[in-house]
């Protein structure tokens, strides 16, 4: 008996209603994009692994896919070296390129790529799948959609506004409540200067990302673990409980980093930041989260986190300022900011809260039954006008029952069926029937462009 086929673990496929589903949740962001300013791009789906590596910490680097070289791969390695085992320094020999991880990076690689071709600030978006070695739960996929939008070569911090009031502009009209959270990765290095732990900043900003995750007693054991003293560690805590209103909790960390030139410009920027967010119109709440790190290595300035407020499911949108990614490639001195919103999980949102039921499940808006061979060419030529008029229509390819037909209609959910037989063609008219109401009308067939400006797709 032949093994029913299978996908690996950690992606899914998507039916005809999911990704009807999902292309809203595109368009609706991109609509946005758009109306800011910002123009798309596309880059591979792989990248030379000298592009990925060392771009998201040791952590992120073990997540890479790595794609084995063509041909003979093994040719280049020595014997001792296969017996050695160590699948670190093999796969150096015998991978060259990887899946990308995220948008990000590749994007830093497309600009300094194309430097002569863009002009700066350079606002882009980007809609593309990315994919990570990671294990597989609830929320959390090795294939998914990130949609990134960023502005490249501009210090303003206008821009992170920008990027909050879109993400205040995509949420409300996906109809989810959020919270944005956000926090400035100077202010983090200012901490891990006030602490005694400069050089350390890496493995600090790691274990406080996951502090509502696992709790403030296995950060500070994950803290121990990677060598911070104890003392370090015990002037960390009230950082991390600073209580009160935005301007109170900035004030007091003002107070306690001082010493610190790095995290008073951190102090600064969210000051500036939150003044504008202050005297603009935002729907959603903003939040001051002093133990928002966010795991990646680039960012340099303010960090950006976004979580539904009534679906438990971790981020579904983030991002942060990057002073210099471009640089490692090459470009050295500009500054990028954005954003990324995760599909999967905001989809996984929408259907957890049931927001999909107001969205038409069907793309198909009439279907034409097939009255038979005699018939046929009647009803292609109403076809021909409902698809001039940009009405998305089907014709029933069988000479079948007009039950079957009818019940294909319901299953798809499609809104009107158009009846079109002897008597009609005789009479240069139709029948259209709407499948919700059951309400039928006979029109006349130079009548049919009025009945879908006014019901099917009103002007």
């Amino acid at each position: 008996m032949s093994l029913k086929p299978s996908i690996p673990k950690g992606t899914r496929d998507f039916s005809t209603s999911d990704m009807l589903k999902r292309e809203y949740i595109f368009e609706t962001i991109k609509q946005v994009f758009r109306l800011y300013g910002y123009q798309p791009i596309e880059t591979p789906a792989m990248e030379n692994l000298t592009t990925l590596l060392g771009k998201y910490g040791d952590e992120g680097d073990t997540l890479l896919f790595r794609l084995l070289n063509s041909g003979d791969v093994l040719s280049a390695v020595a014997d001792e070296e296969l017996a050695w085992r160590d699948a670190g320094k093999l796969s150096s020999k015998i991978c060259e390129k990887g899946l990308r991880y995220d948008l990000t990076v590749p994007f830093a690689r497309y600009v300094v790529q194309h430097r002569d071709e863009l002009v700066f600030p350079f606002k882009r978006y980007q809609i593309q799948p990315v994919w990570r070695a990671d294990r597989p739960q609830k929320g959390r996929y090795r294939e998914f959609f990130q949609c990134d939008v960023d502005v490249i070569g501009s210090d303003s911090l206008l821009n992170e506004y920008e990027l909050i009031k879109i993400v205040d502009d995509i949420f409300s009209r996906l109809k989810i409540a959020v919270v944005i959270k956000i926090n400035n990765r100077k202010i983090l290095s200012g901490i891990a200067e006030y602490i005694g732990e400069k050089e350390r900043i890496t493995d600090i900003t790691v274990a406080i990302d996951k502090l509502e995750k696992i709790g403030i007693e296995a950060v500070n054991i994950e803290l121990g673990s990677k060598g911070l003293s104890s003392e370090a560690i015990s002037a960390l805590q009230p950082v991390l409980q600073l209580e009160g209103s935005t301007a109170t909790k900035l004030d007091k960390l003002g107070n306690l980093l001082a010493g610190s030139a790095m995290g008073m410009n951190g102090i600064s920027e969210l000051k500036s930041l939150f003044g504008y967010i202050g005297s603009g119109t935002l729907k959603c709440d903003v939040e001051l989260d002093l133990t928002l790190a966010r795991g990646l290595n680039y960012y340099t300035g303010a960090i950006i986190e976004v979580k539904s407020k009534d679906v438990s499911i971790g981020s579904i949108c983030g991002g942060g300022r990057y002073d210099n990614l471009t640089g490692v490639f090459g470009m050295e001195g500009v500054s990028g900011v954005g954003i990324s919103f995760g599909a999967d999980r905001i989809y996984d949102v929408l259907n957890q809260m049931d927001l999909f039921k107001e969205i038409t499940v069907s793309s198909t808006e009439v279907l034409v039954l097939n009255f038979g061979e005699n018939e046929a060419d009647y009803a292609l030529g109403i076809i021909d006008q409902l698809r001039t008029l940009g009405i998305r229509t089907e014709f029933f390819p069988d000479t079948v029952k007009l039950k079957k037909q009818m019940s294909y209609a319901d299953s798809k959910k499609i809104p009107f069926i158009i009846l079109a037989g002897e008597d009609e063609i005789k009479g240069n008219s139709l029948n259209i029937k709407n499948m919700s109401t059951g309400a039928q009308e006979n029109l006349l067939l130079k009548d049919l462009e009025a009945f879908v400006k006014k019901n099917i797709r009103p002007v």
